[in-house]
């Protein structure tokens, strides 16, 4: 299989179970500009284009993970962790079905600098890459002969390293993994591209969630899930880029707010998945990159993760529960994510 077969994998699409139900009882903005994009800040307005409105593209998933676009294929895969299977919604055609499964209760995706497909894995409780030719090579299962607790989100800088988080939320049950026993501390790991070495760069952080880089990949942003209540730390990169320091807390979730994944646009501005709460938090929030609140994006339905997509890197596409939403916006997805 060649790399265009493999753009091609999984094509045999089979409708959502659920799907025109779940459709019907979505309604999506009548009027345009969509209230739904709200300006908190007049520095977003750049941001929101007026004539384009929330869409929901997909429905039907028990939890749905890890955005990832492949651009060279119009296509976007995400993970739906407890039906053990990735998804795939076809943007010339708007079909989805299943990409892989069984998927080892696949959470996040994202593509190395070759545009290979990089997946974190409950249930292996490993970081794996699917080749060209569609065989699974495994980047990571241990750390210090001991087993990695289940990797969460991944991102992959230019040097080709892979940054990965590593809670144990796949090993406390059966739902999203196997349950298990947590036998390392919940760090974030980088992969060396030449050596095959994993090193744990963040080791005091409890329960990392989301992560990514600044478009300059001088800051490495991660949520960090296990503080109450949640926060957005930022680290810098040091060490010619192999290492961190500082770790900081940019942004402090409200009481009962839950940021979960986050991708950062070309002008370092943050687009967090976010959900629950008791004022009505279920969307996505973006801050600039000091950390200011600057928009909202309110959806019907909790957001776990995000990702930039489609011809022009200008479409956000959010993992909300049971469905996809889509957003054109003003901006584009910085590299990496």
């Amino acid at each position: 299989m060649n790399r265009r077969d493999f753009l091609h994998a999984g094509a045999v699409f089979a409708a959502t179970a659920a799907a025109p139900r779940a459709f019907s009882e979505w309604q999506p903005s009548q009027r345009y500009p969509d209230p739904a994009v709200r300006v908190i800040d007049p520095e977003f307005g750049r941001y929101r284009i007026g004539l384009a409105k929330i869409e929901r593209i997909a429905t039907g998933m028990r939890w749905a993970e890890g955005p990832v676009w492949f651009g060279d294929g119009r296509f976007l895969l995400w993970s739906d962790i407890p039906n053990n299977r990735i998804m795939r919604w076809d943007e010339e055609t708007g079909r989805v079905g299943v990409f892989r499964q069984p998927a080892n209760n696949a959470n996040g995706n994202t593509r190395d600098r070759q545009g290979r497909l990089l997946t974190c894995e409950h249930l292996t409780r490993r970081v794996t890459r699917t080749e060209y030719d569609g065989s699974i090579t495994v980047i990571a299962e241990r750390f210090e002969g001991k087993p990695l607790n289940s990797p969460n989100d991944i991102v992959c800088k230019s040097d080709g390293s892979i940054w990965f988080t590593d809670p144990p939320f796949g090993i406390l049950g059966y739902y999203e993994g196997r349950m298990a026993q947590q036998e390392l501390a919940t760090n974030v790991y980088r992969w060396d591209p030449g050596s095959g070495v994993l090193k744990a760069v963040i080791t005091d952080i409890n329960r990392p969630n989301g992560l990514a880089f600044s478009p300059d990949e001088s800051r490495l942003y991660v949520i960090e899930a296990g503080a109450s209540p949640r926060v957005i730390r930022v680290f810098d990169v040091v060490s010619g880029g192999t290492g961190l320091s500082g770790g900081r807390v940019l942004v402090q979730a409200e009481a009962d707010g839950t940021p979960d994944g986050l991708r950062v646009d070309i002008d370092g501005n943050l687009w967090i998945g976010w959900g629950m709460g008791s004022a009505g938090l279920d969307g996505v929030a973006i801050f600039n990159p000091q950390g200011k609140a600057i928009g909202r994006i309110d959806l019907p339905e909790r957001c776990a993760n995000v990702c930039f997509g489609g011809r022009h890197r200008n479409r956000l596409f959010m993992c909300a529960s049971t469905s996809i939403y889509s957003l054109f916006v003003n901006t584009q997805g910085a590299p990496g994510g």
